[in-house]
């Protein structure tokens, strides 16, 4: 990666920039080498949000999951996503020092990743940069996306090609929203209306005794 590009990028410049620059480098590669090898997933999803990465919640990461080196913020991770072991995200590429391929075919590109809510994304995978891996989307092991990935689909091969589409459904974890109590006091369902029914049968059944 040429320095002068990342400095650029964000917006440090002379001797203090580059003290900043490789100062911001080892505490990510810190947290990161910690984050690969954690046993524990929750310990994970903390130092990933400690590098910057946008994790919701309820989040699973498996070990040695590798998401981008320089550009960790860029990445967004929504609630209910697992990702297994193995799996590679970058947001950047760059030749770096092959100025040929650089200049003329391969220019350097940073561009953010969005993994959606529910996405299972199988061990050994691989998410390029400025890919959105829509909503409840399967990854088979070993894909490689170089494309965004349409709602609801189960994708694989090199590089990932769509294998099915599932039917969504509703499903009452990820998508119901709890009733507001106003509303289940009027219909007499919520825990508001369901303690006023028993109330008044407990009070039925005392005047019938008396």
């Amino acid at each position: 990666m040429n320095n002068r590009e990342l400095m650029e990028y964000y917006g440090y410049r002379g001797r203090i920039g580059s003290a900043k620059l490789i100062f911001r480098f080892l505490r990510l590669w810190i947290l990161k080498c910690i984050a690969t090898k954690s046993p524990v997933p929750s310990l994970t999803v903390r130092l990933e949000r400690a590098r910057g990465v946008k994790i919701g919640k309820h989040v699973y990461i498996g070990t040695n999951v590798e998401f981008d080196s320089v550009y960790p913020q860029l990445i967004t991770l929504e609630d209910y996503v697992s990702i297994g072991q193995n799996t590679m995200i970058f947001t950047h590429s760059n030749p770096t020092y092959s100025i040929d391929l650089k200049k003329h075919y391969y220019p350097r590109k940073v561009a953010p990743v969005r993994i959606k809510r529910g996405v299972w994304i199988s061990p050994g995978c691989t998410v390029l940069a400025g890919v959105t891996i829509g909503e409840n989307s399967v990854l088979a092991s070993g894909a490689v996306v170089v494309n965004d990935i349409e709602p609801y689909s189960v994708v694989g091969g090199v590089p990932a090609k769509l294998i099915k589409k599932l039917k969504p459904l509703k499903s009452p974890t990820q998508n119901e929203e709890p009733s507001t109590n106003a509303e289940d006091s009027k219909t007499g369902t919520g825990a508001a209306g369901k303690a006023t029914s028993n109330i008044a049968y407990i009070g039925h059944l005392a005047a019938q005794v008396g």
